[in-house]
């Protein structure tokens, strides 16, 4: 009898151990969480409009509504963060094993353009996994302002942030990039496309 309650003892030490060291996403009541940060409720995705992506074709938020869009905010010329955002997208649609929309507003008009969105996204074997929303100023600063993003300047970097738009159009999870791994934005993506 001793044996068999130190057995299981240690089994439920271990099943803790592992649920601590890959992050239980539940919370106390048992309900499953987001791995980020959930945004204020009703906060539409502004529509793209008039802008268009590398391959010179429109694209509507409202056509991506019945599954989670993944948007965040790249420049063409960036070698460092936007490439890591990137690979980080890049590895959860990996994970995910299935076609997710993921779209890249251009924050550095007009040196994003679609030759260089599409070199962008060759060099980072995302061709045909992304798209990257371009136009002038104006137009994109919509979009900006809309998911409260600051665009590049020559003397401030722009906002390093991902949002999960779910499948009825509405803002629902923020990453910053620090926090941002494929694992746990897949994750979210997940529960996004179960209606949580």
């Amino acid at each position: 009898m001793l044996i068999a309650l130190l057995v299981a003892g240690a089994l439920a030490l271990a099943a803790a151990v592992l649920l601590a060291g890959r992050g239980d996403t539940r919370t106390a009541s048992g309900a499953l969480r987001f791995e980020g940060a959930t945004l204020p409720k009703g906060l539409r995705a502004p529509e793209l409009g008039a802008v268009r992506t590398q391959d010179g074709r429109r694209l509507t938020m409202h056509s991506l509504r019945g599954r989670p869009v993944i948007v965040t905010f790249l420049y063409t010329t960036c070698e460092d963060t936007c490439p890591a955002q990137a690979q980080q997208i890049k590895g959860a649609l990996n994970e995910l094993g299935e076609r997710v929309p993921a779209i890249a507003i251009a924050v550095d008009p007009p040196r994003d353009d679609a030759r260089r969105a599409r070199a962008f996204l060759a060099k980072q074997r995302m061709t045909g996994r992304m798209d990257f929303i371009l136009g002038p100023r104006p137009q994109l600063r919509r979009l900006w302002k809309g998911y409260f993003v600051q665009p590049q300047r020559d003397d401030l970097e722009h906002t390093a942030r991902l949002v999960l738009v779910d499948p009825k159009g509405i803002q629902r999870v923020s990453f910053p990039l620090d926090q941002l791994t494929p694992e746990r934005l897949a994750h979210d993506v997940r529960l996004l496309a179960h209606g949580h």
